[in-house]
């Protein structure tokens, strides 16, 4: 499989549709209504749990060719023969499916997801290790500062100075590590001794005095 395209969808108002009653389907369902999608689920069997959600559509029964009218995405959460007839319909309407645990019918994959403060990382593994993808974004939500709010509060605020001052592109990310920087810097110290001063000297001149979040240097444009 050739390398994945990164992407953010905006689902907001729009029509998917969910193949599966199951608990997997009630699972991708919730992520779906997350992003403010109009869904519509189609299985025989469905969970009371999904059937007691509001604003979605229930259609109890096997899936239909014509449910993938005027859908933007498919989301496959059935048996595999079902997916197959799901991906093999959605692909001659030109609409992405992902089929859960199936990369086989799938050509969309869904990701492990944090959300933080205004923030969103997504890891996949082209469908291939969905376990290592729990762990890793797991491992990435414990490793994410706990003040990341104003990271990107101060972020947002130096994108604004940028522009109105035809800030040029590559000049912004090393801004932007110095601006960051700055808001570990104390403002204000008690006077300290002559021989408190002189162990900070010592103790400072055995380490690495580099930026305070030198792990800032991710490539490509995510930080413009």
């Amino acid at each position: 499989m050739a390398d994945l395209l990164p992407l953010f969808l905006n689902l907001t108002g729009r029509a998917v549709l969910l193949v599966g009653g199951g608990p997997v389907a009630a699972a991708k369902l919730t992520q779906l209504l997350a992003a403010g999608a109009r869904v519509r689920v189609v299985a025989p069997e469905i969970r009371e749990e999904i059937l007691a959600l509001p604003h979605v559509t229930i259609a109890q029964r096997p899936f239909e060719p014509a449910d993938l009218d005027g859908v933007w995405l498919v989301v496959a959460a059935a048996t595999p023969e079902v997916n197959r007839q799901v991906a093999v319909v959605a692909e001659t309407l030109r609409v992405f499916v992902n089929a859960v645990d199936d990369p086989a019918n799938a050509s969309a994959f869904l990701s492990g997801v944090v959300r933080r403060d205004g923030l969103t990382l997504a890891i996949s593994t082209s469908g291939e290790a969905p376990a290592l993808t729990a762990l890793l974004r797991e491992g990435l939500d414990v490793l994410l500062p706990g003040d990341l709010g104003s990271w990107v509060e101060q972020a947002r605020a130096e994108r604004v100075v940028w522009r109105r001052e035809g800030v040029p592109m590559e000049a912004r990310k090393p801004r932007l590590l110095r601006a960051l920087n700055a808001l570990y810097e104390p403002t204000a110290e008690p006077a300290k001794s002559a021989e408190r001063e002189a162990l900070e000297r010592s103790a400072l001149s055995a380490v690495d005095q580099g930026p305070r979040v030198p792990w800032l240097s991710g490539p490509e444009d995510s930080w413009l």
